[in-house]
């Protein structure tokens, strides 16, 4: 018998949904370089998966010299002036997978650290209703890996955390989902996922379906339970 579809799919955007991390990197580097910092690659990967706000923070004591505000609108702006010229660079599976959850009825929302104007403008490139709800990081009080983002994303939904699925690339974003008690996918991209307590890594999302994550979602009350 097939387990029973998640009540809602729960998705993180950069280097989850879409493969923005590299455009985040892109614009971190000039920014530190033009107030006489230095800044690497090895640096870049520890800010995947935080809230903008820390992110800046880090940033600030690399050398930029601008408000915590000031940071997140420069780097923001950096990304969307990227994305609309590249167009939107969904991961692999990405795209084919969440239009399969809207045709089985599936709830879905978008939770992400990345501001809500930066969401809205991704979500609204995609060519048919991707999400129920966008949750941005600007909406919520605490960022991940607090649990705050997807309870929040729940709550609107109306849905038990415990009956939905998280799909998730990075450490703090995975410690977010499993915090709220979401059962939670991970797709590792430019970092690894260990010790973050995913319920499961998979190497990609191509290929996958609902039923996948359905049977995810079983696999793991069965767990907990045992």
């Amino acid at each position: 018998m097939s387990s029973a579809l998640p009540a809602a799919v729960l998705w993180d955007m950069d280097g989850t949904l879409v493969d923005t991390e590299p455009y985040w990197m892109a614009a971190e580097g000039p920014l530190v370089e033009s107030f006489g910092g230095e800044w690497t690659h090895e640096k870049s990967l520890e800010l995947v998966g935080l809230g903008l706000d820390d992110a800046a923070r880090v940033l600030q004591r690399a050398g930029v010299r601008l408000a915590v505000p000031e940071i997140v609108d420069r780097l923001t702006d950096e990304v969307r002036a990227s994305l609309r010229r590249e167009g939107v660079p969904f991961r692999p599976g990405a795209r084919q997978l969440l239009s399969d959850l809207r045709d089985a009825g599936v709830r879905t929302a978008l939770v992400t650290m990345s501001l809500r104007r930066m969401a809205t403008e991704i979500v609204e490139l995609i060519d048919f209703e991707a999400f129920d709800l966008v949750i941005g990081g600007d909406d919520v009080p605490r960022p991940k890996p607090f649990p705050d983002p997807y309870l929040q994303a729940c709550e609107i939904l109306g849905v038990a955390p415990g009956e939905c699925v998280a799909i998730e690339d990075s450490p703090n974003g995975a410690r977010s989902a499993v915090a709220a008690g979401v059962t939670t996918i991970g797709v590792p991209n430019v970092v690894s996922l260990a010790g973050s307590g995913v319920t499961e890594i998979w190497p990609t999302l191509e290929g996958c379906t609902p039923q996948d994550l359905a049977d995810a979602l079983a696999r793991h009350h069965r767990k907990a339970r045992a």
